[in-house]
């Protein structure tokens, strides 16, 4: 049972072909595209593609990308079918005030994170970091509970801000430094560090909320730019949505 998960983001799509629907399974085939290149899929590199037979996916461009990212799975006989948060799935349980409004992208990739770690030893408090076009910074506690979340711009949205708001910052970007001497320098270690100390102190919550050291994941297409600049020990997940979308598939498509 070939099964294809799709991340659709606030920038890119990214989509995975799977031998079937698990987390350990062979990864068939991969590829991203900016959203205004998602029209082209089907006469694309999808039409090469052995067809899926299940597919999951997440969305958070809204409702018109989903229903032209549809347009493009025709070629196939797969029904699209797309993650909305639940109360709780795949042993996570969801302590957000309305469950379903919590977005897509921060569900899947905290059952990812949770199965990831619970796959190399015990059951412990966890804080999910995703970093792309907005920042997300979530908690779990050791039974598996969402606590709660931060959500903060990330790099651009930020620099994008303060050139609309301030005369005379259009700059290219710099580098990250600790104490920074010129305007480019200065935006990209602020931006830098905000998230930085975003996450630092979403662990210092968790630490004394659960009593002991959570685990940090980070992912997201910014992820790498963040590493060396964050003081709290954290593990880099490249494709930490997909593995929450295998997670979910495994009991959704069972037998």
């Amino acid at each position: 049972m070939k099964f294809l998960a799709i991340d659709v983001g606030n920038t890119r799509l990214k989509w995975a072909l799977y031998e079937n629907p698990h987390r350990q399974a062979p990864l068939l085939a991969h590829g991203a595209e900016f959203l205004d290149n998602i029209d082209k899929l089907a006469e694309g590199v999808w039409a090469t593609l052995v067809p899926p037979q299940r597919m999951l996916g997440c969305v958070v461009a809204g409702d018109a990308v989903r229903r032209r990212v549809e347009a493009q799975m025709e070629i196939w006989d797969a029904a699209p079918q797309w993650v909305v948060s639940s109360a709780a799935e795949a042993g996570i349980t969801n302590g957000y005030d309305f469950p379903t409004r919590l977005g897509a992208d921060r569900w899947v990739a905290m059952i990812g994170a949770w199965h990831c770690a619970l796959a190399q030893g015990q059951a412990r408090p966890m804080v999910v970091v995703m970093v792309g076009t907005a920042v997300t910074v979530d908690a779990i506690d050791a039974s598996g509970k969402f606590l709660g979340g931060l959500i903060l711009p990330g790099h651009g949205i930020m620099l994008k801000a303060l050139e609309s708001g301030t005369a005379g910052l259009h700059v290219p970007t710099g580098d990250v430094r600790e104490f920074p001497t010129n305007t480019s320098d200065a935006l990209t270690s602020g931006g830098t560090y905000a998230i930085a100390g975003a996450v630092e102190r979403m662990v210092q919550h968790v630490r004394s909320h659960c009593g002991t050291e959570p685990k940090c994941v980070m992912t997201g297409g910014a992820g790498w730019k963040m590493a060396p600049s964050m003081s709290v020990q954290f593990e880099l997940v490249d494709n930490l949505i997909f593995d929450g979308l295998l997670e979910m598939a495994a009991r959704r498509f069972a037998g």
